[in-house]
């Protein structure tokens, strides 16, 4: 931990005996947040005075301030944490009053619900000494600047989640992945980024605490001093919510592009594209909660929807976050070049469920319209709250030439640096050399050991529905009125027949062909008798990551593995006759 995180976590020491330790974060990140924007505000705080007392109309404030000060938000109280202190009689109400002066677009405070904080460490003789430790705190921008304020917010809840049991990654991406999927998402825009005065939108779906969004403008900022990056994003949690908007105030962002609310049922956002979509949504969780308002946008959308592709079931809404992201993405037209995704998944969403099934039709949507441009593995253990493995899907709605009819899958899973201390569950990261590894075989878009470039096509398949006759005691064919064969549906089977058997034309008549091939040659020569329902014939799609990179490793020789186990035996017989003895 930062020593100024250290220190931050120190002033909870202030509240043990009245708080209990998964209660800190209560009032350290509100006032953690209330010092930052004091800090913010300390230079321009006359001219901030004079706007408010010449005007009582919010929207001129905020437009007078933002043209002269340069601050999206004001506060029009007189108090500073300086002036607080001055009255340590009246601080209680004084600090309520300090809060009630920001602008409206500051409701970060109401979020923490902190007038009752205030409350609580007013009445246990708390509240004098925590402001009295803050004020000691130098929060201004020329000291700690906004990519250091981001990282001193995710090291204090990361802490207070440990603090509380609390799931940490619900709150924060770790920066190393975010850092990655940046990374792959501004790959093929090197030229256009550079160019002076470029403005590009990014969005996040599930901001959490706005770290991918942070990430994203610092890694154009470092390309590109001159380039501008409009941030937006919504988060359904009212403390992560809070974090996030204040952390965008503090860059200067719009902060009404920040908003609250659950993305799937009600979309803050509607109607509206980006150039750039980053999200690392909830893994296996339902959406119950969202299941009648995504029922009702489907069906008043139509065609708009933002989940074209189909539901997938109600155990896991992860499909949901990838379609919306898909939909997100700014279409190809005259002001703009096309919209790019990255979304990191666990594995299910590659391959879960069978032909014409929810999450198979997804698929099919995705890979059809060619919206998939890569799909890379991460290593495991790379996230707080979970090792299993997961996939960073990349999308893009329009392709370069070279890529267009293929989905890039990268294995990454190797490329990683083991930490020194584990955070979590989280035991290893991905170094600036490990990244840019997996982004030279990226920017190759070649077939090797750790990629493949495949045709969408090799993702599809046809699941076959192969009958057999039914026949009584005797062993006779039973057959219906027209003299053709009962099927036994006892015996009935399924095989998927891989589009890409025999060749690429997907029209019925090469269908038909392919399919009549892959019976004769994989089905009939086992069952005779057999024959295939083509009325019941469906089409899936799945992605099966893993084995396009398995290689096939010969057992060991017999001689060798007799020797193991004769020298085995050996040592247990001598052990045998030690305990004889």
């Amino acid at each position: 931990m930062s020593s100024l995180g250290t220190f931050v976590w120190g002033i909870a020491d202030q509240l043990r005996g009245v708080y209990k330790p998964h209660q800190y974060g209560d009032v350290i990140l509100p006032m953690t947040i209330l010092r930052r924007l004091d800090c913010l505000l300390d230079e321009t705080r006359d001219v901030v005075r004079e706007i408010v007392e010449s005007t009582d109309s919010d929207e001129l404030r905020e437009a007078l301030i933002r043209k002269r000060a340069g601050l999206s938000f004001y506060n029009a109280s007189p108090w500073t944490f300086a002036r607080l202190l001055g009255d340590p009689e009246g601080l209680e109400s004084n600090l309520i009053d300090f809060i009630a002066g920001f602008s409206k677009n500051i409701d970060v405070f109401d979020r923490f619900r902190f007038e009752n904080e205030i409350h609580a460490m007013a009445e246990k003789n708390r509240l004098l000494l925590v402001v009295q430790q803050f004020a000691a705190i130098d929060l201004h921008p020329d000291t700690l600047d906004n990519a250091a304020m981001g990282d001193l917010f995710e090291e204090l809840i990361r802490k207070f989640a440990e603090a509380s049991n609390e799931t940490a990654g619900e709150h924060f991406t770790p920066r190393d992945a975010i850092r990655l999927m940046v990374d792959l998402l501004f790959a093929t825009d090197g030229e256009a980024l550079s160019e002076p005065g470029v403005v590009r939108t990014v969005y996040d779906p599930t901001a959490g605490t706005g770290g991918m969004l942070s990430v994203a403008e610092e890694h154009l900022k470092t390309r590109n001093p001159e380039a501008r990056l409009v941030l937006f994003g919504q988060e359904i949690n009212d403390q992560s919510y809070a974090i996030c908007k204040s952390d965008m105030i503090a860059k200067a962002q719009d902060a009404t592009n920040i908003q609250l609310g659950d993305t799937l049922a009600d979309d803050r956002f509607a109607g509206r594209t980006f150039d750039y979509v980053l999200s690392n949504p909830p893994y296996g969780v339902d959406w119950k909660a969202s299941q009648e308002a995504i029922k009702r946008h489907v069906q008043d959308a139509g065609e708009r929807s933002r989940f074209p592709g189909g539901l997938p079931p109600i155990s896991d809404g992860q499909m949901l976050f990838l379609q919306h992201v898909a939909t997100k993405m700014r279409p190809e037209g005259k002001d703009a070049t096309g919209g790019r995704a990255a979304i990191v998944l666990n594995g299910s969403p590659l391959f879960t469920g069978a032909a014409e099934s929810g999450p198979s039709n997804i698929r099919r949507w995705l890979l059809e319209s060619d919206l998939v441009d890569a799909i890379v593995a991460l290593p495991t253990n790379m996230f707080y709250n979970t090792g299993i493995a997961t996939y960073v899907w990349l999308l893009d709605n329009a392709k370069p030439a070279d890529r267009i009819g293929t989905v890039q899958l990268i294995d990454g899973s190797g490329f990683f640096t083991k930490m020194r201390k584990n955070l979590g569950q989280k035991s290893r990261e991905l170094s600036a050399s490990d990244r840019d590894r997996i982004l030279e075989l990226y920017g190759a878009h070649e077939t090797n050991a750790h990629s493949k470039v495949l045709p969408t096509a090799e993702f599809g398949y046809w699941t076959i529905t192969v009958e057999r006759p039914l026949r009584d005691e005797n062993g006779e064919i039973v057959t219906d009125r027209k003299g053709n064969p009962k099927p036994d549906s006892k015996l009935r089977d399924t095989e998927n027949v891989p589009f890409t058997y025999g060749g690429n034309d997907r029209g019925a008549e090469a269908r038909d062909a392919m399919i009549d091939a892959y019976f004769e040659a994989e089905v009939k020569p086992h069952v005779p008798d057999a024959w295939v329902d083509k009325a019941k014939t469906k089409v899936g799609y799945e992605i099966p990551f893993t084995r396009h990179f398995y290689v096939y490793e010969p057992p060991r020789p017999l001689e060798e593995i007799d020797r193991d186990l004769e020298q085995l035996v050996a040592e247990i017989m001598d052990l045998l006759r030690e305990v004889e003895r």
